[in-house]
């Protein structure tokens, strides 16, 4: 197992955000990371778990072990009992290596109060057989500075060819001379690898509302949405409103007196038109009057947040000044940020050539998101969004031009598009395609006529079907315009999947339309099939399922082990609903005996190993199963909801397949993350089925 060791060079440099981004990284490419926390080392304001440990786990589903209290550790050093102490972390180390492929070790923070803390690295190092990575933040220093600093503290750690220290990560790099000087080759020289650059973000530093009112031991007026927005700017309120106006961005926390009615108007206003302002602060002792506060009502209702606190508003904004900026434990998203935004600006290929290759390829739900942008990125498709004016739409079409994943279409009124991204202070790329319906809905009319000609459908009609922007996002897929279609946020999927039925229609061999749910469970992504479309197929209908099922898997890199599931396995029940889920497998394995698919299964059996070989110990399928295939849409809805609650874990769907071009339908609940996610879908789905065109 290759374990590296991230040893920091001194207080504050960042440490627990590059474990999060390097267990990141590693896991994206497929490899099992475990984690390990030697000794912890408690903040001062902490009264919970070791920090690092917790957010590590829980961000990426991992299972590290209890770190040793600083208190115990001292104690036994104080005792001279080095070798014993390290023995202790050796084992604990030890435990972890037939489960994982690579393991990162994070060491000791030096302190005032922890002067041996690059000592005792050293001899973790040793003792786990570690590669050490230096973590440092540049000082107002020069390049040559900088190295000599890094030399130094990398002799510490041993001279020469048998230096366990491999490279060094630059966390908090500031935008200067520095920074462009570190991206040239053998920047910190030829003895020491630049494993890491990592830019100064300082949105990603930016706390949540309830962050502040919990330092500040706010009295909540209006909870509203205060555990999801996020503080960019403080904003002392103390001129009129109109020179107040055009600073109401979103993310800002206005501060002001409770008697400053105007203020507090003001700001329900602005959220009522859509700025997502973090909140309202109101200091000192009056309380709004409640004739302003129910004026306010539907601002609130809507999330705004409205906080209150006994000191006067500087005396608040010095109190804000003292925020700790550490991660909190409950701050999965923001945790989830940094990850993907220090492992993207880290040495991958190194890391990955310095791991070798995996035991076995685990395709993690890190793994699976990475594959999904990197693939996208590559397939470069034209992806329309009827819903084109959609707040989050537009915000999840920004991205995806930004990072590569699709050239997106959103179908909306230019200026209403604009009025949404300022509202939301989103940035459009330039590349962004903006398409007005009213301007290019008449040449449609007529291919859709064409198309529909066998049904009666006439110019009037088509005109009229046509006003709804989905229609139309549809035609432009049928006449290959545009790869692939993304719609659901605000329309029910009978809206997105009637006129893909009507326009699209299905593809050669598919008897049906169906889809799968891609279930990301902490350690694997399995694919559950079908949850969403067909409430009761026949036999040859769900060996269709099946088959739709293991070629969207192949598709994104799980390898298809198909179990049809059923209240029996094998050979054990009889009824009409067990042969129809036998008759299926067979029908699937006809068609294509190439296949690993096996049926019936009880759920247990396909899934647990143990189960596997005690109910089916011939199948090749039980206890490892990769698709699961259900009998009918009751059993598979409740099941992935089940999953996807008890294990609280995500689910990326309904994707649907059997259709000649993709189209896919989103949840009215979808999430920024889960738009761009089906939109990525949506473009290796395309780039898959232009594959296996003749």
């Amino acid at each position: 197992m290759q374990t590296f060791l991230i040893a920091p060079s001194g207080y504050g440099v960042g440490l627990t955000s590059v474990s999060l981004g390097l267990v990141h990284a590693l896991q994206s490419h497929g490899l099992k990371v475990g984690f390990f926390k030697p000794v912890a080392q408690q903040e001062s304001g902490d009264r919970g778990p070791e920090r690092s440990t917790a957010l590590v786990a829980r961000t990426h589903h991992l299972n590290p072990p209890s770190p040793l209290p600083l208190a115990q550790v001292e104690r036994r050093l104080g005792k001279g009992q080095l070798d014993e102490l390290l023995e202790d972390i050796v084992s604990r180390r030890q435990q972890m290596e037939s489960d994982h492929d690579v393991l990162v070790v994070e060491g000791l923070v030096p302190s005032a109060q922890v002067g041996y803390a690059t000592r005792l690295n050293g001899h973790l190092a040793r003792s786990l057989n570690a590669d050490v990575i230096l973590v440092s933040t540049p000082t107002e220093e020069c390049l040559e500075e900088l190295r000599d600093r890094l030399e130094i503290q990398a002799r510490l750690f041993g001279a020469g060819p048998d230096s366990p220290v491999v490279g060094a990560i630059l966390n908090k790099v500031p935008p200067g001379a520095l920074a462009e000087s570190l991206n040239r080759a053998e920047a910190l020289g030829k003895s020491l690898r630049l494993l890491g650059c990592i830019p100064r973000h300082d949105e990603l530093g930016t706390p949540r509302t309830c962050d502040i009112a919990d330092l500040l031991g706010a009295h909540l007026l209006n909870a509203g949405d205060y555990r999801q927005r996020r503080v960019q700017r403080s904003l002392l309120c103390s001129g009129g409103v109109p020179a107040l106006l055009p600073r109401l961005k979103p993310g800002t926390l206005l501060v002001t007196t409770g008697d400053r009615h105007d203020v507090i108007l003001a700001a329900g206003l602005v959220s009522l038109d859509g700025v997502p302002l973090a909140g309202l602060l109101l200091c000192g002792d009056p309380i709004p009057e409640p004739q302003v506060l129910e004026a306010c009502r539907p601002a609130l209702n809507g999330g705004l947040p409205l906080l209150s606190v006994a000191e006067e508003p500087y005396a608040a904004l010095q109190a804000l000044d003292r925020l700790d900026h550490e991660i909190p434990l409950d701050d999965l998203e923001r945790a989830e940020q940094i990850s993907e935004f220090v492992a993207a600006h880290l040495d991958q290929t190194w890391l990955l050539q310095r791991c070798g290759t995996p035991r076995e390829l685990s395709l993690s739900p890190a793994a699976f998101r990475y594959q999904l942008v990197s693939r996208a990125q590559a397939a470069n498709r034209r992806i329309v969004l009827p819903e084109g004016s959609e707040p989050r739409t537009v915000q999840a079409a920004a991205i995806c031009a930004q990072r590569g994943i699709a050239r997106c279409v959103l179908l909306a009124r230019p200026e209403e598009v604009q009025a949404v991204a300022h509202a939301q202070d989103i940035e459009l790329p330039a590349g962004l395609e903006i398409l007005d319906p009213e301007r290019v809905r008449e040449r449609y009319v007529e291919p859709m006529v064409e198309l529909r000609r066998n049904k009666g459908l006439a110019a009037p009609m088509a005109r009229s079907q046509l006003e709804d922007n989905v229609v139309l996002g549809t035609m432009m897929l049928a006449l290959d315009e545009v790869d692939g279609l993304v719609s659901g946020a605000v329309h029910t999927t009978a809206n997105t999947v009637r006129p893909a039925l009507q326009l699209i229609k299905t593809a050669p061999g598919c008897k049906l339309v169906s889809s799968v749910f891609f279930m990301l469970l902490p350690d694997q992504v399995l694919v559950y099939g079908d949850c969403a479309v067909n409430p009761d197929p026949s036999a040859e209908e769900l060996a269709d399922i099946a088959l739709q099922s293991a070629a969207s898997a192949e598709a994104f890199g799980i390898p298809p082990r198909v179990a049809l599931i059923s209240y029996s396995t094998g050979d054990s029940g009889t009824g009409a609903d067990v042969e129809k889920v036998r008759e299926a497998t067979r029908l699937a394995r006809l068609a294509r005996p190439d296949l690993c698919i096996d049926g019936p299964l009880q759920y247990d059996a396909a899934a647990i190993a143990s189960v596997g070989r005690q109910k089916a110990p011939n199948s090749p399928v039980a206890g490892r199963a990769t698709v699961f295939v259900f009998p009918d849409l009751n059993t598979g809805n409740t099941t992935y909801k089940a999953v996807q609650r008890s294990a609280n874990c995500v689910s990326v769907g309904p994707m649907l397949q059997g259709l000649r071009k993709p189209v896919n339908d989103l949840s009215r609940g979808a999430l920024v993350e889960d738009i761009v996610f089906t939109i990525a879908l949506t473009a290796i789905q395309a780039a898959a089925a232009e594959n296996a065109a003749p």
